[in-house]
């Protein structure tokens, strides 16, 4: 079972999501119910909701970019230690996704707010849990796995 904690770090969320933890509660339980995988497990990650002046100071400091940018993933484990820690612990913490509000309502693209939002957390989640995109077999793998979750939360 996945349990996402969120902290709103940037009021202007509110306008968009008015209650955000009630907002993970639904998208989290519909991933559950159909996402069987870690049924065993407790897997926890938290959600920080900021703009872009938290962003920008975090994607400085760990991955050397000193610009803003839509979402970042601060995985704890890589693919391979979370699998071992799957099978020997019940309770595992994920790690840490923060998501730019300026980023998604800047996109060019005309999408729905909430749509690129789940887009974009679903893809800090997948990180969380090893795959990554550095390569296009990676790449490939990981949107199939953002696709299944995407296809999972909007039932």
């Amino acid at each position: 079972m996945i349990k996402i904690n969120v902290i709103t770090n940037n009021i202007n969320w509110l306008r968009h999501i008015k209650n955000p933890s009630k907002y993970f509660d639904r998208k989290i339980n519909k991933l559950n119910l159909k996402n069987r995988e870690y049924i065993k497990n407790k897997i926890f990650c938290t959600l920080l909701l900021s703009g872009n002046k938290e962003i920008k100071k975090l994607n400085k400091k760990f991955r050397k970019k000193n610009k803003t940018t839509d979402v970042l993933s601060f995985p704890f484990y890589t693919k391979n230690d979370l699998k071992k820690k799957i099978k020997n612990k019940k309770e595992i913490y994920l790690g840490d996704i923060i998501i730019n509000l300026n980023e998604i309502k800047n996109k060019k693209i005309k999408k729905d707010f909430k749509i690129e939002f789940d887009r974009l957390w679903v893809h800090g989640l997948v990180h969380l849990f090893g795959y990554d995109h550095k390569n296009n077999k990676d790449f490939s793998k990981m949107n199939r796995i953002e696709k299944k979750y995407f296809d999972f939360i909007n039932v």
